[in-house]
């Protein structure tokens, strides 16, 4: 393919993630509360409730994009180049996705402790390990490079996968900030795919970033959806997938910097704290007299949930560059 019709072919599928999640998410908005399929704003002194799950949306709008690449590669361009890669990521999406939403619409009733979800997570694991991709040959400091043979598909791609839907899912509850941190994350992966030539992974990769960006439309502050499990697991998922097919593990675990802290002191708190700040009728936020997650001690020296976001979202956005700079990937 000419350098053309691949530019054309990244903004289509990218205009086509970016609108029709944004059709999407007012729908599921419109479904969620015909349905009562409510949450409450734990942040906010008024406890308003907000259409919950909208991760669906998301999801199908990523699929659509998703399908829509699949078709052209197909039919018009007449490739199948990298389409097994593809429907991989897909199906690793539409799992995460669907156990999200089991655990949006069923978790809080079924009492699931803390430390049984990442379980019930294994199977979104699955396609990427069917297909073996990824480097088997892991640099790890100290020791060199280790090939890890046939223990890389049937062990580090899930505990990669799992660890990352579950990771990802531990620092929300603010409005914006999932989908904010997961368009700077998949952002710089998307970059360095691009800027290593793998334009088809760079392709899939911005159009999640645009189904993001569509979706914080309507879930920035003050929110009128909530993204749920169904958004996180799928996001992290999709950041395990684009690390693991574009070799950018160590990418991907240095941007994750933020939620391996979150998982230390949710551990320290033997996962039984949640992030939300205590609301105050003046629309600022206090932190809980015991710290279990880093938005307390955020709250510390900020006073409101957006400055909460900002910083971390300022946090992240240094990361990145700090990747980039320290990798070196392209």
């Amino acid at each position: 393919m000419s350098d053309i019709p691949v530019i054309y072919l990244f903004l289509l599928i990218v205009y086509t993630a970016f609108f029709s999640t944004l059709s999407l998410t007012k729908l599921w908005i419109k479904i969620a509360k015909k349905s009562k399929l409510l949450g409450k704003d734990m942040n906010k002194y008024s406890k308003p409730k907000v259409p919950e799950a909208g991760g669906v949306a998301f999801i199908m709008g990523v699929t659509f994009a998703m399908l829509v690449y699949v078709f052209i590669k197909t039919f018009y361009l007449s490739t199948t180049a990298n389409l097994v890669d593809v429907l991989a990521i897909l199906v690793t999406l539409l799992l995460a996705g669907f156990l999200g939403f089991v655990d949006d619409i069923l978790g809080w009733k079924v009492g699931l402790p803390q430390w049984q979800k990442p379980l019930l997570t294994i199977p979104i694991a699955i396609p990427l390990m069917v297909i073996n991709v990824g480097n088997s040959v892991i640099s790890i400091p100290f020791i060199g490079s280790v090939d890890f043979g046939i223990i890389y598909p049937l062990l580090i791609i899930p505990l990669g996968i799992v660890g990352a839907a579950n990771g990802f899912n531990m620092l929300a509850g603010f409005n914006g900030l999932e989908a904010s941190m997961g368009i700077v994350i998949l952002s710089t992966l998307g970059f360095i795919a691009w800027s290593n030539g793998i334009l088809w992974l760079a392709t899939v990769t911005f159009s999640t970033v645009a189904s993001l960006l569509a979706f914080l439309v309507f879930n920035r502050y003050p929110a009128k959806v909530f993204p749920g499990n169904s958004l996180t697991y799928a996001v992290g998922a999709l950041i395990a997938c684009v690390a693991i097919l574009g070799n950018m593990e160590k990418v991907a675990v240095f941007l994750f910097s933020p939620y391996f802290v979150e998982l230390i002191v949710k551990a320290k708190n033997k996962f039984k704290t949640e992030c939300f700040g205590i609301p105050q009728k003046d629309g600022s936020l206090k932190p809980p007299k015991k710290v279990g997650s880093i938005t307390h001690a955020l709250l510390k020296f900020v006073k409101s949930e957006e400055e909460v976001v900002y910083t971390l979202l300022a946090i992240e956005i240094l990361l990145a560059f700090l990747a980039l700079f320290w990798f070196k990937p392209f």
